[in-house]
């Protein structure tokens, strides 16, 4: 007959053992659980002291249970930047990199935001005129241009900047009824006052007629970095302020390379707005002298 399955644990000393192991355990446990609750209540220096010391002899066993699970868990992607020639490990540290940048504008921006409300500041805010196709723009002469299919009767005025969903393309220098001729920024005739993102330097951006652009510092001893970005300043009433211009390509002192974010040989559509700053109305003609009494 088959021996029952259900047995006591008595039936094996091990067993037994086993048994009585766990409970001591557990009461050993609940004991030193009990004793240390105490102690952090009537004796928290003391408390304080033995947690210290329990940290210390830990710590070093903690960190290398956890030097061995990055190991482990970094292990597939070693493998990867390994047969990728190590980009996948620059593309991750740029994107942290804009995400650090990230933060850091959207504090600045939140900031910004409630120093205008406890000032009351009162800004202008950019107003969209129409949005219209780019029909043509010249890309191998020196000088360039853009034609818009919107014009004066789409209230397209003489003086309105132009610009892309990447940032600036130019400004508009003709109208017609139902088209306008835009003077982009890399034209030889654009200059474009702007400045650095990084510290707010006031700076030139001046077309080259080639499709690149030079920064020039407006204040002497500047010094130009690749990968340095550029907005418009709002200076001179043309360009709402912060519109993203220009990118250094190469470094500089005083003057650097730089390229425009918006081409508009890659755009279909751009966006014709109102100058930040529209001109002041014609002062008022001087009343004419009274007529002296006739005799």
């Amino acid at each position: 007959m088959a021996a029952s399955g259900n047995r006591r644990p008595g039936f094996s000393r091990r067993a037994q053992y086993s048994v009585f192991a766990s409970y001591v355990i557990a009461v050993a446990g609940t004991l030193v659980g009990a004793i240390l609750l105490a102690l952090s209540h009537f004796d928290p220096v003391a408390f304080a002291a033995f947690r210290a010391g329990v940290a210390e002899v830990t710590t070093p066993i903690s960190s290398g249970i956890a030097w061995a699970g990055r190991t482990v868990g970094a292990a597939p992607q070693t493998v990867v930047d390994f047969v990728t020639g190590g980009q996948t490990a620059a593309m991750r540290k740029q994107i942290e990199d804009e995400r650090a940048l990230l933060t850091r504008a959207r504090a600045l921006a939140y900031e910004n935001r409630r120093l205008k409300a406890l000032l009351k500041v009162r800004e202008r805010i950019a107003e969209p005129v129409v949005t219209a196709r780019l029909v043509s723009s010249s890309g191998s002469s020196t000088r360039r241009f853009a034609t818009l299919n919107a014009g004066a009767w789409q209230h397209v005025e003489t003086g309105q900047p132009v610009r892309g969903p990447g940032g600036l393309i130019g400004q508009v220098i003709e109208t017609g009824p139902n088209t306008a001729r835009v003077l982009l920024l890399t034209d030889p005739e654009s200059s474009v006052p702007v400045r650095r993102t990084r510290d707010g330097l006031a700076a030139l951006a001046q077309g080259r007629g080639d499709g690149l652009l030079d920064v020039r510092a407006v204040s002497g001893n500047a010094d130009f970095v690749a990968g340095e970005l550029f907005v418009t300043s709002g200076a001179g009433g043309v360009y709402p302020p912060n519109i993203p211009v220009a990118r250094v390509v190469k470094r500089g002192r005083d003057i650097a390379l730089a390229q425009a974010f918006a081409r508009a040989d890659t755009l279909d559509y751009a966006m014709v707005e109102r100058a930040y700053l529209p001109p002041l109305p014609p002062p008022p003609a001087p009343a004419a002298p009274p007529k002296a009494p006739k005799k």
